[in-house]
């Protein structure tokens, strides 16, 4: 007798990157992908129809963004394991998916080998974290955490706002804005406003697609 094959639902917004997926793990042994998604809610449609042992899903996705699909969808079913397959390699991006409950964290330049093994590792229960992700998962573990308040405003430095726009922003004073960009300086170990901006938008604490979505909801309601 053979066993079941292994269930599999391949989230990706880009359709040759994920036509590409699915070709690859259909011709696999032992692998069969029941779903396709481009965006996060239909993901969360896709999982709850099919039922998959294992959803591969990226990080940014329209709609609704990767994290937060995983977040949900293991609400539902927290049994449900997830395969991060991205090109951000940044160590925000790595910690929130791994707090979110994903098992492996894989980068688009894998080979096909490391895939399909990372997809049978997660599926008999295992963790898959290739060395590099490992290493910048333990700097973020070690790193001092932004608040809440912090990440705020430093959304709005990348955004090229000064002190004064951020206080009408986020209603707070310029001299309490500054105490905030003094302390998040600090916590990433930057020295100016550019060097926070690059180091936010580097280790994905900051998503430039996120801004540009929100800013264009912005624009459509004035």
């Amino acid at each position: 007798m053979t066993s079941e094959p292994i269930r599999i639902l391949v989230v990706e917004d880009h359709n040759v990157v994920r036509e590409g997926l699915v070709a690859l793990l259909k011709v696999a042994d032992g692998l069969e992908v029941v779903g396709e998604a481009a965006d996060g809610i239909e993901a969360i449609d896709q999982f709850r129809t099919h039922q998959p042992a294992v959803t591969l899903i990226d990080l940014r996705l329209p709609k609704l963004s990767g994290v937060d699909t995983i977040v949900r969808i293991r609400k539902e079913t927290p049994q449900a394991r997830f395969i991060v397959l991205t090109t951000y390699d940044g160590d925000e991006d790595i910690y929130r998916a791994i707090q979110a409950g994903a098992k492996a964290y894989l980068l688009k330049g894998m080979s096909s080998d490391e895939l399909i093994a990372a997809i049978r590792a997660v599926h008999a229960g295992k963790s898959h974290i290739p060395q590099v992700v490992a290493e910048k998962l333990a700097e973020r573990i070690g790193a001092e955490e932004l608040t809440p308040r912090e990440v705020n405003v430093l959304q709005q430095i990348v955004e090229g706002m000064t002190n004064k726009e951020i206080g009408v922003q986020l209603k707070i004073s310029e001299t309490t804005v500054k105490t905030h960009v003094n302390n998040l300086l600090a916590k990433l170990g930057v020295t100016d406003r550019t060097q926070a901006a690059t180091a936010a938008i580097r280790r994905g604490i900051v998503s430039l697609e996120t801004l540009e979505n929100r800013n264009r909801l912005g624009e459509k309601d004035e």
